[in-house]
């Protein structure tokens, strides 16, 4: 249940609506998805929030698109984050995400979650050679 009530007229208000006429640039679609509608209570935050997804998921960069999506699906499950799951989930599908590699994907996420569980309980000391603060010389 949400914990705000979106404007009616959101783009009656013009940083908003500039904010949502740079989504629908930037993702070449009419559709502004409920993060951004729900983010647009407050102007600033709405700005600053696509300011920082834009740079980091939209401009070009060393990981492609479709990593960057996997990756946010992977953070999005260990922040239980459900809306986050499937809007990256679809984004990743549309990127050209397949079954297996969405399998695979799952199959890392479930071992890391795992691994550091027991790495948290058992308070398993962190190798040298794994210690970038350390150095080898």
């Amino acid at each position: 249940m949400p914990t705000i009530a979106p404007a009616a007229d959101q783009e009656s208000n013009p940083r908003v609506k500039a904010v949502f006429d740079d989504i629908r640039a930037t993702r070449q679609t009419d559709f502004i998805n409920n993060m951004w509608r729900y983010l647009a209570f407050d102007a600033t935050l709405l700005e600053q929030t696509w300011a920082e997804v834009k740079a980091v998921m939209a401009a070009p960069s060393e990981i492609d698109p479709l990593t960057k999506e996997m990756l946010y699906i992977a953070v999005s499950i260990a922040n239980n984050c459900g809306y986050c799951v499937h809007s990256h989930t679809a984004a990743a599908r549309a990127k050209g995400m397949g079954e297996g590699q969405y399998a695979e994907l799952l199959k890392i996420v479930a071992l890391a979650a795992k691994t550091n569980h027991l790495a948290t309980a058992l308070q398993v000391p962190v190798d040298t050679c794994f210690d970038a603060g350390v150095s080898g010389d």
